[in-house]
């Protein structure tokens, strides 16, 4: 559930003969709570094949032995880093009948000839589906005042058509409105629509794991009560709120009540079990939906976790994070 270049999130340079405090390594204690729903763009490492098409009753792609998933690298030794790149890449190589591509695929990188076939002088056909970059909604979780770190979504951004996670050569999260929604039913869940304002840019994303999208906040922080961090220990099951967007941009808090807690050492992602208990956003939303990914989860005036999951034949009920991951993810 749940998108200009940029500089990756740098905490701390282990260098020779030099000790770096502790401290300085360490999230905030305190956190500015999230809430507000945002557009969100990753432009991946390399140019992703999404698909494979029929060229003169060939599948140029499947004779080259290139998958769904496979990551182009680069084309005739030329470094690829997206489909402009690709399509500039090919053109100049048009009077040539086969391309050497170099790919990777689960993290080994292999190489193979393509071949190429032109319709015209100026078209020319691959037989491959091809995506750069993803886009999306979600819900922004914290923001450390003194890094400027952000965290959102509470999980991975996935490519719908491959299943993998996208991985990050930059991106940004920016404006966006929600327009309405569409209402979670049994087995079927609902989502926010929401309008984008890619121009507004709020932060730059340097990282996209299964705790979260993380970067750098880049706009004015906003001015909101810090909320202090809590340890897992300190989370008890019972009545807590969640922050979110149902509406424009107002972020507004709902009851929801914790069932059970997850604590073990190697779960890391389904923490908390929660419901709904808030009948105003049980009446707008049916339940937990997507675009609601991140919203903060809030008990006792302190920021214990992230919105992740719906349970699908229960959609009152989802998941949550603990909020310790993700501040520990970010700051790696």
């Amino acid at each position: 559930m749940f998108l200009k270049k940029i500089k990756n999130i740098i905490l701390a340079s282990l260098l020779s003969f030099f000790i770096i405090p502790i401290s300085l390594l360490a999230y905030s204690p305190y956190v500015i709570p999230g809430g507000e729903n945002i557009g969100i763009q990753i432009n991946s490492k390399g140019v992703i094949i999404v698909g494979l098409y029929k060229v003169n009753d060939r599948y140029p792609g499947k004779d080259a032995g290139l998958k769904v998933g496979d990551k182009i690298l680069s084309i005739n030794n030329q470094e690829i880093l997206n489909i402009a790149e690709m399509v500039s890449e090919i053109t100049k190589n048009k009077n040539k009948n086969n391309l050497l591509i170099k790919y990777e695929r689960n993290n080994n990188i292999f190489e193979t000839t393509l071949e190429l076939y032109g319709d015209s002088e100026y078209t020319f056909k691959t037989g491959l589906y091809v995506k750069d970059s993803v886009n999306g909604i979600g819900t922004l979780t914290f923001i450390d005042p003194k890094s400027k770190i952000f965290g959102a979504l509470g999980h991975e951004i996935i490519e719908k058509n491959t299943n993998q996670r996208i991985e990050v050569r930059n991106g940004k999260i920016f404006k966006s409105e929600v327009t309405g929604i569409a209402k979670s039913t049994r087995g079927n869940p609902g989502e926010k629509n929401a309008r984008f304002f890619s121009e507004e840019v709020y932060g730059y994303v340097s990282k996209n794991t299964k705790f979260g999208v993380f970067g750098v906040y880049h706009n004015e922080l906003p001015q909101k009560k810090l909320l202090k961090v809590a340890d897992p220990s300190e989370i008890n099951v019972g009545p807590a709120t969640i922050y979110t967007v149902l509406s424009n941009e107002k972020v507004e808090e709902f009851s929801i009540n914790i069932l059970k807690l997850n604590t073990e050492a190697n779960q890391k992602q389904k923490n908390i079990l929660f419901e709904i208990t808030d009948q105003k956003l049980l009446e707008q939303t049916g339940g937990v939906i997507q675009g609601m990914s991140g919203s903060p989860i809030i008990q006792d005036e302190k920021i214990i976790g992230a919105v992740t999951h719906v349970i699908v034949d229960d959609s009152k009920k989802g998941y949550g994070i603990f909020i310790k991951w993700m501040l520990e993810e970010a700051e790696n």
